[in-house]
């Protein structure tokens, strides 16, 4: 394919995400849905040539970005909360489900090497970040829950590389050691925590030297790329590598950005995201159909394999259901033994969190990986595409409705101590604290009286809404609500002036941020 025409084809997939896009929301559905099922009509357009996925270059240009934006967005205290949770979902159950897919593929296949099966148990077994933080960007889960798989999908891809490594290299050596396996998981951790350590230590001091925002933000954009490439540069974990520098870059940002980088750098990013998640669902439905004349097209796949794929996807979902159901049980035991850390989730709560392991980017890369003259190659790509469908558009399209159907609700200990109003008065209160203590000079004379009595006036205000929220919600709303429409006529006025010729477009500029901060301020507040 001509540059030219690769790069109009790039335009062309970003139009149809926003086509897509819009279309999956105008009739309800997850956008990872609509955008899954477009991408594999688009594939099948006469003319349009098969698209060949590159599988290392898909992970370095989508993944690290996608887990940064996790990693940065992530609620820290409750990370660290619930790691022994996350762990036993991002290593246990990957594991588990690895173990019981390669039994079940060998099983159906007798022939098949142990290599070979554990090689699409690995493919299969991680529920991928891509996939899960468009999911669970559209429910609204307890807080326990969302922590663990929002954990779990940002460390279980490093579980699931190092068991495909493993596999595959068994299947064209022979030879496989256990014992070197597990070894290796723990020095590639390690290392790749490291190695995400040391770049997101040298992220905050260089961001603290940079004086530009422009060059802030583009050193903050590259920061997801630095440490992935380097973690596999140095062979070890360039995922776990990318997690930490996320978490530590997350953990200062708020010290170490302005407010005005802060604005402009989450604008930015958020797009990048939204088109980068948006194209790696449209790429893997583009890619269906270099899958499907593989297998020798739709009518030979589902004669030849229909059978055996169906009964590992159902060995796959009973296998995270088994893992979670027996998570949750072992809590249980443990609770009546006297150990209380941890509360069992419940049935209902078991159920979602099992239901809610979606695949995607990363089984695609890792099937397409595979080097030819591999036993099984085809039954395991096609088997790995088949998961990813049924996954995204059964399971993302129905875990709405499963939440729904468990009425789950927040336990109390996962509650944060105060509500927001409260802490917005705490912070009113320090800063009435501070106001009062600089708005007389050394003479002890008042210099700032109208600041003294706004900040005094907020303090008030605020501390009388956290003790009555209820009675003064709308209220706020609705004076907020008359502030939005003198913005609205404001903005009208100024774009009439400078329609006029009354105002040149610096003036228009300079005045409409004025406004778009007004609006935003009160977009929030009514929030």
């Amino acid at each position: 394919m001509h540059p030219t025409q690769l790069f109009e084809l790039v335009i062309v997939m970003f139009l149809a995400i926003i086509a897509l896009h819009y279309a999956a929301h105008r009739l309800g559905l997850p956008p990872s849905v609509g955008l899954l099922a477009g991408g594999a009509a688009l594939a099948f357009i006469p003319g349009l040539p098969t698209i060949a996925v590159d599988p290392e270059l898909v992970l370095v240009i989508f993944l690290p970005p996608l887990l940064m934006d996790g990693a940065w967005s992530i609620a820290l205290a409750r990370l660290r909360r619930h790691l022994i949770g996350i762990g036993s979902l991002a290593v246990g159950a990957v594991l588990f489900t690895c173990v019981v897919v390669a039994v079940v593929t060998h099983l159906l296949f007798p022939s098949l090497p142990w290599a070979a099966c554990a090689a699409l148990g690995a493919i299969v077994s991680p529920p991928d970040a891509v996939s899960a933080r468009a999911v669970l960007q559209r429910v609204k889960l307890p807080r326990r829950l969302q922590i663990l798989l929002e954990g779990e999908s940002l460390l279980n891809d490093a579980s699931g590389l190092v068991l495909f490594r493993f596999a595959v290299a068994a299947g064209v050596t022979g030879a496989f050691s256990a014992t070197e396996a597990v070894g290796s998981f723990f020095v590639l951790a390690l290392g790749g925590a490291l190695v995400g350590a040391a770049v997101g230590t040298a992220w905050v001091m260089l961001v603290r030297r940079l004086g530009d925002e422009y060059l802030i933000i583009a050193a903050t954009v590259l920061l997801s790329w630095t440490s992935y490439l380097l973690g596999e540069m140095l062979h070890v974990s360039g995922v776990i590598a990318t997690v930490t520098t996320g978490l530590i870059a997350s953990w200062h940002q708020s010290n170490v950005l302005s407010a005005s980088t802060r604005m402009r750098g989450t604008s930015f990013w958020e797009v990048l995201v939204f088109l980068m998640e948006a194209s790696v669902f449209i790429l893997i439905g583009l890619s269906l159909r270099g899958v499907v004349e593989r297998g020798g097209g739709f009518g030979v796949v589902v004669s030849t394999m229909g059978w055996d794929i169906l009964a590992i996807l159902v060995a796959l979902t009973l296998a995270r259901f088994a893992w979670v159901f027996g998570s949750d049980a072992a809590i249980k035991l443990c609770n009546l033994l006297g150990l209380q850390r941890y509360k069992p989730i419940g049935a209902r709560g078991s159920t979602v969190l099992s239901w809610a392991g979606v695949r995607g980017v990363v089984t695609l890369a890792l099937a397409l990986s595979i080097p030819d003259g591999f036993p099984g190659r085809d039954f395991i790509l096609v088997t790995s595409f088949a998961v990813i469908l049924v996954t995204v558009l059964v399971q993302g399209t129905t875990l709405g409705w499963v939440i729904g159907w468990a009425k789950l609700t927040e336990p109390d200990a996962e509650k944060p101590r105060l509500t927001m109003s409260q802490a917005e008065a705490a912070m009113a209160q320090v800063q009435f604290a501070i106001v009062q203590t600089l708005a007389y000079d050394s003479q002890g004379e008042l210099i700032h009286p109208k600041l003294l009595e706004k900040y005094q006036r907020k303090a008030v205000a605020i501390v009388d809404y956290a003790e009555r929220t209820e009675h003064y919600t709308p209220l706020i709303h609705a004076h907020f609500d008359v502030v939005l429409e003198a913005v609205a006529c404001g903005r009208r006025e100024l774009i009439r002036l400078h329609r006029a010729g009354d105002i040149d477009d610096e003036t228009l500029h300079e005045l409409e941020r004025d406004l778009d901060l007004e609006e935003l301020s009160a977009m929030s507040a009514k929030a």
